[in-house]
């Protein structure tokens, strides 16, 4: 299966290698005993996340991503959609770059697709060292990103 990669009334980030992302999100499924199945992101606006989020959580409010999570056994599967104007906003908030914080979006829903949970504060811990070791990984390989510049 593949991971494959949409956007919706929004622009692709540039500095994104689709072959790239799909090697690095696979190598960290196969970190946590996982392969990659049917794995879709859709990069999305506010109001698409919004209305996710309306219709299928019941939840009123933006947020960076949702994940759908189909996984079945130790292949994943799974609908993300992720909001790249609440990625904007946050990298602003937590004063890191756009790239960095979108990269972290995306493999905090791989991660939630491995098992791994945030509700509490020893999981949102858990989940933030899993990000930091995922994104060190991925930014090891500067080829990893096209030139922004």
């Amino acid at each position: 299966m593949a991971i494959i990669f949409y956007t919706e009334e929004v622009k692709w980030p540039a500095f994104l290698k689709k072959r790239a992302l799909g090697k690095w999100l696979g190598d960290v499924a196969a970190s946590y005993g996982k392969r990659t199945g049917a794995v879709s992101y859709l990069f999305c606006t506010d109001e698409k996340i919004l209305e996710v989020n309306r219709c299928f959580l019941q939840h009123d409010y933006y947020t960076d991503i949702i994940t759908f999570d189909y996984t079945e056994g130790d292949v994943l599967s799974g609908d993300l959609y992720i909001s790249l104007e609440t990625v904007r906003s946050n990298s602003e908030q937590f004063r890191t770059t756009f790239e960095e914080e979108l990269l972290r979006v995306i493999i905090h829903g791989i991660l939630h697709l491995c098992g791994l949970k945030d509700k509490s504060a020893a999981e949102q811990a858990k989940m933030r060292a899993a990000e930091e070791q995922a994104l060190r990984l991925f930014l090891r390989n500067g080829d990893n990103l096209k030139e922004t510049r």
